[in-house]
């Protein structure tokens, strides 16, 4: 869910976001994932608590969620998920295995033999940039390429806008998932050096079979005027996203996903000391996805 312009508070010990006029919101504590929030919100002390002991990702993002600045964290990390993802990505052969079997998951087919990480990387790309043209061309979009320039958010064309829309409804639940399952989105494996590069390997797994073609679908419709498209594209990006990972099944995917993309590297996984439960993510709300104070 996204909130802007307004204050995130705790009311009866639910969430409420308050707007300029004094007008109250309540939002569903047990239905949310990820609370992301835009430039103009504010959030007080006890709605962080809240979001902490419930569960619920804390994101502070750009307009449309276009940049990530900040996360609150959840609590679920664990240090032996920690130290063997980190075991991982400073293995060369393990890193490969992993970025290999991430290959298998996205495209259904294993990756070409003899291939570095680097080699994977510009393969992937080419096949993400033919994607990108077929989608485009599937769905009428007057496709150029994918760039954007998060300085200047308006200064993309429409079908860039909807896809930063869609890709950051998906990171924000990939680092949900991320989080609640005990590991780290900075540490990633064909993406690196970034505070959320395994945001990115892990969402890459799921782009196309969720949210790209949703916005697509939604870019198409509004460059040719239909409704509700064409009133207000990025909210209806957002409603699409939401239907696209409730039909995907996307919540109950990407938790196990994660598992089986680390376990391809071969060595050993952490032993549960602990009484931990196995984690799980709470379901979408079924009603709006964003907040517009």
């Amino acid at each position: 869910m996204f909130i802007e312009k307004g204050r995130l508070d705790v009311l009866d010990g639910a969430f409420v976001v308050v707007d300029k006029e004094g007008v109250r919101t309540h939002i569903p504590v047990g239905g949310l994932t990820c609370l992301m929030l835009e430039p103009g919100a504010r959030i007080s002390h006890a709605a962080a608590g809240l979001a902490a002991r419930v569960g619920c990702l804390l994101l502070w993002v750009g307009e449309a969620g276009v940049r990530l600045y900040s996360a609150g964290q959840p609590g679920g990390a664990r240090a032996d998920r920690l130290l063997h993802q980190a075991r991982l990505a400073l293995d060369p052969d393990a890193r490969l295995k992993v970025v290999r079997k991430m290959y298998e998951m996205r495209f259904g087919e294993p990756a070409p033999q003899r291939r570095s990480v680097d080699q994977l990387r510009g393969i992937e790309g080419a096949r993400v940039k033919r994607l990108y043209q077929l989608l485009a061309q599937r769905h009428g979009v007057k496709w150029k390429r994918r760039q954007y320039d998060p300085h200047d958010w308006a200064g993309s064309d429409l079908a860039n806008r909807c896809l930063s829309q869609a890709t950051a409804c998906l990171y924000g639940l990939s680092e949900a998932a991320i989080l609640a399952a005990g590991y780290a989105p900075a540490i990633g494996f064909l993406h690196t050096g970034k505070p959320q590069s395994f945001v990115y390997d892990v969402a890459d797994i799921y782009k196309f079979d969720t949210v790209v073609p949703a916005a697509m679908q939604v870019a198409g419709q509004a460059e040719r005027g239909e409704n509700p498209a064409a009133a207000d594209p990025i909210r209806e990006v957002r409603h699409r996203c939401r239907d696209a990972f409730r039909k995907a099944g996307l919540l109950q995917k990407l938790i196990p996903g994660i598992e089986e993309m680390l376990s391809a590297g071969g060595l050993t996984p952490p032993e549960a000391h602990d009484e931990a439960q196995p984690v799980a993510i709470p379901e979408e709300p079924s009603g709006d996805v964003g907040h517009r104070g």
